[in-house]
Formats: C-alpha cells, sequence, structure tokens
C-alpha cells in the first residue's frame, strides 16, 4: 500500500462529477481536473447516496485494486454514489466477490481462456472475420463499418467461446445492449438481465455433466463437481457474455483514432511489425467507459498516499486516469506507437483483472489488421462531426462509423 510519513485529516472537497455525454475520444474534462487537483480527491456522481474517494495516480490504483482490505462485496449492502441510475447487482456475480470465492469462481472458467484456450479459436475468428469483410467488399462502400463487422464479428467470437448458437445471437446483442445502457430505464435492463440469465440456466441444466471446451460447458461441469453453484455458474456466463461487447465499442474508438490520426493509420500500412505495440497504445489511450466502474469499500483504516481512508468508505480506482499518470506514461495525451514500456491498465489490476484480456487482444489484433489491410482508401463518408456516440452507455463507443474507400 501506497503511503507517505505524513498523514492529514482534512478531506478534500467533494466534486460532483455529471459524467457527460462525450463524443469521439475526447478525455473527460471533469477527470483530468480531478487528476490535478490530487492523487486522491471526493467525488459525487449522478445517482446513489453520499460521496466516495476517487484514485487516479497509476502505483495507488494499482494498490487499491490489489488490496484486500478494499472489497468489492461490501457494495452490495450500500446505495454508493454511481454513474447509473440503477444498479441491479447480484450476491452471485464473480464483479461483486472477494478472494476466495471470486478465486474459485473464476477458476471455474480459466482453461477457455488462457492462451491456447484462446489460440485454438484463432483459425475459426479469422474465418468469421473474413466471411464478415468478403459481404463488405462485395457490397461496396459506404457502410457502416459498425453494423457490418465491429459488432457481428466479437458477438460471434464471444458465442463461439461460449458456446451459444448461431441462431440466438441476435438476442444475446439485444439483451448485452439493454444490460448495458441507462437509457432504456431500470425496468427493461432488468427484464434483459433475467432474460439471458434464464438462457443461461437452461443451457448449463441441458448440458449437465457432459463438459466440453467451450464456457457453458465448463460451468455445466463445474456445478455437476459441487465446485460452483447454479446461481454462480449463470452470473459468471452472463458477465462473460456482456464483457465481449467492450470489444466492439473498444475497436469503434480505435478505427476513429486511426481515421482521424491519417499519419498513424499510414504507419500501419507501411510497418506490419509496429501493430502489436500500436495496439496496446490504441488500449491505453482510448476512453474505454464514461466516467469509473464499479466502487469498493474500506473495510479497514487505511493510509493512501498520506491520505486517512477510514473504514466504510466507498472508494473508485480511474484506469483511464491511471493510464494518463505523466509519471509512468512522459507525454500521456499523445497517441505514440513507438511508447516503450507501455504498463497500461486498460484490463484492470489484482484480482479482477478482466479474465477475457487475451480473447479482447485477439479480436483486435484480427479485426485492426482487417481495417489495415483490406480496406484500402478507408476514410469516413461523412463528416466527422456527424458521427454519433452511444447515449447513455457505461462504456462509451460509436453508434455507427459510416466508411467508404
Amino acid at each position: 500500500m501506497t503511503s507517505e510519513t505524513t498523514t492529514t485529516t482534512e478531506l478534500p472537497p467533494i466534486r460532483y462529477w455529471p459524467a457527460a455525454e462525450l463524443t469521439g475520444v475526447d478525455f473527460d474534462p471533469v477527470l483530468a481536473d480531478l487528476m490535478r487537483e490530487g492523487p486522491l480527491t471526493r467525488i459525487r456522481l449522478p445517482h446513489g447516496q453520499g460521496w466516495a474517494w476517487m484514485v487516479s495516480r497509476y502505483d495507488d490504483v494499482r494498490a487499491v485494486t490489489n488490496d484486500a482490505r478494499f472489497s468489492r462485496e461490501a457494495v452490495l449492502e450500500r446505495d454508493v454514489t454511481r454513474l447509473a441510475p440503477h444498479f441491479i447487482p447480484s450476491k452471485e456475480a464473480v464483479g461483486m466477490q472477494d478472494p476466495p470465492n471470486h478465486t474459485r469462481m473464476r477458476r471455474a472458467v480459466a482453461p477457455a481462456f488462457t492462451g491456447r484456450g484462446v489460440e485454438r479459436l484463432r483459425e475459426r475468428a479469422q474465418h468469421m472475420l473474413d466471411e464478415r469483410v468478403d459481404a463488405l467488399l462485395r457490397e461496396g462502400p459506404p457502410a457502416d463499418l459498425t453494423e457490418g463487422l465491429l459488432a457481428p464479428f466479437p458477438l460471434a467470437v464471444i458465442c463461439e467461446l461460449m458456446g451459444v448458437a448461431a441462431a440466438d445471437q441476435p438476442r444475446m446483442h439485444e439483451w448485452t445492449a439493454l444490460i448495458l445502457s441507462s437509457a432504456n430505464g431500470a425496468d427493461r435492463s432488468e427484464q434483459a438481465k433475467k432474460a439471458m440469465s434464464g438462457y443461461f440456466r437452461e443451457q448449463i441444466r441441458r448440458r449437465g455433466g457432459s463438459g466440453g471446451e467451450d464456457v457453458v460447458g465448463l460451468l455445466a461441469a463445474a456445478v455437476d463437481r459441487g465446485e460452483v453453484t447454479e446461481a454462480e455458474a449463470v452470473g459468471l456466463a452472463l458477465l462473460i457474455q456482456i464483457g465481449g461487447e467492450a470489444v466492439t465499442n473498444n475497436c469503434g474508438n480505435m478505427v476513429y483514432l486511426l481515421l482521424t490520426h491519417p499519419e498513424h493509420l499510414a504507419r500501419l500500412r507501411a510497418e506490419p511489425e509496429l501493430r502489436p505495440h500500436a495496439i496496446e497504445e490504441l488500449l491505453r489511450y482510448i476512453p474505454h467507459r464514461n466516467s469509473v466502474g464499479l466502487s469498493r469499500i474500506a473495510t479497514e483504516d487505511t493510509v493512501l498516499n498520506g491520505v486517512r481512508i477510514a473504514a466504510g468508505d466507498a472508494i473508485y480506482v480511474s484506469y483511464l486516469a491511471a493510464n494518463r499518470d505523466p509519471e509512468v506514461f512522459p507525454d500521456p495525451d499523445r497517441l505514440d506507437f513507438d511508447r516503450s514500456p507501455n504498463p497500461h491498465v486498460a484490463f484492470g489490476h489484482g484480482p479482477h483483472f478482466c479474465v477475457g484480456a487475451m480473447l479482447a487482444r485477439l479480436e483486435t489484433e484480427l479485426l485492426i489488421n482487417a481495417v489495415v489491410d483490406r480496406f484500402p482508401g478507408l476514410r469516413f463518408a461523412v463528416p466527422v462531426e456527424e458521427l454519433r456516440w452511444r447515449p447513455g452507455a457505461l462504456i462509451r463507443g460509436p453508434e455507427a462509423l459510416p466508411v467508404t474507400w
């Protein structure tokens, strides 16, 4: 835990963070102000009660997320200030668990997300991507890259990994969009969550102990062995399925960046060996979400960076801010494909590090290669100022990317 010899008991002012609907890849100006005001500030978000600490410095973010004294599970009993108007946590959800339960639950699906588990999907994923690119090229420009490629491809890959039939993919996409957006209200979000949970409950029961390498098969086998409960398995399936949507939004932001930075796009065409570094820099740079994610609760008095955090205080970390910490990333607001090292925390840190990070990297690699290599002269088909970003979304991303080539 980061600390200093001098501890202050004076509390910083509470800053209201409206989490405005931002467009493009603009860095949230309120978050930028909070970063300048100090490594620890206090915030109040549009919904929930009270205030929460906000941690923005890279080292402190890593410290908090890897410290058992900051609990996700304790949030279940609290109406913490938050971005979303509705908070529908499940006690069985892996995202709301602390170790050792969190570790036990993740172990059930770990084989699907190892290097071997992800790489076994590469050939199939490439084939699915090529089919979609071929279809777009046959139809010719203009086209909506989000509708034709960035949405259906990650959905098809995550469904392949999960063991979801192709015929069920459209409703998976619809349910996910409703769960992740506040624009349609709490009731529709809850209905979508119940529907997806019911779907996975039925699939897990149907598979029984038959097993298999896909996620539903792994979960069914784990339930059969008594390693996780059925409710925990359903919660895991739902979280992983929803997580696949992040690739759509993140890659949409990446394509937007490349098309608005043509010199960077030209380098990727001319220097294919640069692409792995470029993808890591794009992951660091893009805004993965609006505002912040899930909070934690301090379970005992703690000193962080010379500031006393009292037991019971709510605390948020900002991975977006950590990825712009100038002490770790020199000239952090510059998109630099030569940046090295690049220890970004785009996929989180600590026990809650994204289980699907390797899969997301694989999908992103294939998508960026396709955009760079197979669409000569790719450019927007409308003025940039006419592009629209998803309203009320927890994960920021463009609604559509109309392009021509």
